[in-house]
């Protein structure tokens, strides 16, 4: 069943044009020329409830723009949504109960208090009766292991603990749908595994449906079992994570510093970098094992320190655009 329904949604906004020189800024002032930026142009797109969806593309995409349309935060140009049978833009509190959002470097939590004050204050805002809401508290405190941090200041959080009581707090009202804006960002690799943890043992245990931004391919092969991808301001690719892995999240990086200057002959992945003993390789997936790679690489010197990666999200999406779209 489809709780998230888009048909042929656009955003234009007006925007302020400037002339050259001291004659253009008076008359810019009394005269104003504005030109139309396309926001989103024409997308069309459904979200079954409980599932995980990624949302992606690059910064200037649209994708902000979608998901302030999709909570009611701004209007549409044109075209319909509707999100758990409710219009955004007219239906907006009401709404509001029923959906969570967790965005970027806005923050919900009050940066001066502890975490508690604002779980409750926001149990407040969404009328949580006092009861349900220590329970809810409770269960919260102990899935998120929060626990000790809900009477530290927010200030005084690390950047994964803030994160952690952020999600919690959106989720505080038990939503049907929550909107994660980049939720592992900044975070190391260990702050972010268990966050992509809680995402998903939230979604299994309380079936909540999840629509997520992130710039990392970790979140999106670990989290979303279906991928949009959206470039200036259209929809260019919407496609089930299996077959998106296999065509282009198959590239891996292995970046390796040797205590020496190493030959490589022989070496049959893409060799990006070879500078002294550091050495950039490129392995796809689909065609060699990459465990041979690193054993081959090895083999080649004695090694300080090795790191495997993806390529940038940006670079996928780009490879993505050029294949599906061409280039503008």
């Amino acid at each position: 069943m489809s709780i998230i329904k888009v048909d042929n949604l656009c955003k234009t906004f007006k925007v302020k044009t400037k002339e050259e020189g001291f004659k253009g800024s008076l008359k810019s002032i009394f005269l104003p020329n504005y030109k139309e930026i396309q926001a989103v142009n024409n997308i069309s797109f459904e979200v079954e409830k409980g599932e995980i969806l990624a949302f992606i593309g690059p910064n200037g995409a649209g994708k902000s723009t979608t998901i302030k349309m999709l909570t009611g935060i701004l209007y549409p140009s044109s075209g319909g949504i509707e999100v758990l049978g409710m219009n955004p833009s007219t239906e907006r509190k009401d709404l509001s109960y029923k959906i969570g959002t967790v965005f970027g470097q806005k923050s919900q939590l009050w940066f001066h208090l502890p975490p508690l004050d604002s779980f409750n204050l926001l149990g407040s805002i969404y009328e949580i009766d006092k009861p349900k809401l220590k329970r809810r508290i409770d269960f919260l405190k102990e899935v998120f292991e929060i626990e000790d941090l809900m009477d530290i200041p927010v200030r005084k959080l690390s950047l994964g603990q803030r994160i952690r009581c952020e999600i919690a707090a959106s989720i505080l009202h038990e939503p049907e749908i929550i909107f994660l804006d980049e939720p592992t960002i900044g975070l190391d690799v260990v702050v972010k595994q268990k966050i992509r943890d809680l995402i998903l043992k939230l979604n299994k245990e309380e079936k909540t449906t999840i629509f997520l931004t992130s710039h990392d391919a970790g979140d999106i092969e670990q989290l979303c079992k279906r991928a949009i991808i959206i470039n200036h301001g259209e929809v260019v690719l919407n496609e089930k994570i299996k077959s998106l892995k296999y065509d282009y999240l198959n590239k891996k990086v292995i970046h390796i510093k040797y205590q020496e200057e190493v030959n490589l002959e022989g070496i049959s992945a893409n060799i990006i970098k070879n500078k002294g003993n550091a050495v950039k390789v490129q392995v796809d997936t689909s065609r060699e094992d990459i465990e041979e790679v690193l054993t081959t690489l090895i083999k080649c010197g004695r090694v300080n320190d090795i790191t495997i990666s993806e390529p940038p999200m940006e670079e996928i999406i780009s490879h993505i655009y050029l294949q599906n779209k061409g280039v503008r």
